[in-house]
């Protein structure tokens, strides 16, 4: 078992939850009476996998951060609690460069969304053991539905193999030089200009400058939603009172 570190991602707007200007942010809205970013850090807090978690966060949450979901629900396993940037990648930097005070840099990173609140510890080993096999590791599924590809006009264009399409979830596990020397490389094309509002996960990174990395994925759950909507919340409301879970 090789030591690991986890990095949360918890900076997000939540503009798809309509949440009103003022209001309650996603990450810290009510599932179940607890905090929706709470059952990811309980996860981690609670996997014999990590060692230590730095948790990103809004500019200006960090005290809320530590004093509302850290010290009262004593998740001692939350080492640092930092400041994110304007986008997802900005924060999954920033929570690499806090990371590497937690573990040894020979250690898995785990990079989990705070909005999922049902990480396994079933998933989580899943992903160690593919990490160990290739170095990188993403938790997937398989598509259900049929997809197509569109023009900007909604004329379809085409319809991918709904056999070679997985939808991507987190824990997204990299050794960790690895996914750092990704997210620096990409850091410094941004400073020299280039758009990269294009990234969504921690997966295109290393594919995008870690030419030739294998990036294997590994079974996650379709229970293993991300919180992104109303419709979401409800949906997990559920989940979490299904008798299975109880």
């Amino acid at each position: 078992m090789m030591r690991g570190v986890a990095v949360v991602v918890a900076g997000g707007a939540g503009s798809r939850m309509r949440v009103t200007e003022g209001g309650v942010r996603k990450q810290y809205l009510d599932l179940g009476g607890k905090p929706l970013m709470y059952y990811a850090l309980a996860a981690l807090e609670q996997s014999a996998l990590i060692d230590g978690i730095a948790v990103v966060v809004r500019p200006g949450d960090e005290a809320h951060v530590r004093t509302e979901i850290v010290e009262r629900f004593a998740l001692s396993k939350v080492r640092a609690v930092v400041a994110g940037g304007a986008e997802r990648y900005h924060s999954v930097y920033e929570g690499l460069r806090a990371a590497r005070g937690i573990s040894d840099e020979e250690a898995v990173v785990y990079i989990q969304d705070a909005a999922r609140p049902f990480l396994t510890e079933e998933i989580l080993w899943r992903c160690h053991d593919g990490v160990l096999r290739t170095g990188a590791c993403v938790a997937a599924m398989p598509v259900k539905d049929t997809i197509k590809q569109a023009d900007r006009d909604g004329v379809v264009t085409a319809t991918p193999d709904r056999k070679t399409l997985w939808a991507m979830q987190t824990p997204q596990a990299f050794r960790f030089p690895l996914v750092y020397d990704a997210y620096t490389k990409l850091i410094a094309e941004e400073s020299e200009g280039a758009d990269l509002s294009f990234v969504t996960d921690d997966a295109m990174v290393v594919e995008r400058y870690c030419n030739g990395q294998r990036i294997l994925l590994t079974e996650g759950s379709y229970t293993n939603i991300k919180v992104t909507t109303p419709e979401d919340l409800q949906y997990a409301c559920a989940l979490l009172q299904a008798p299975e879970r109880q």
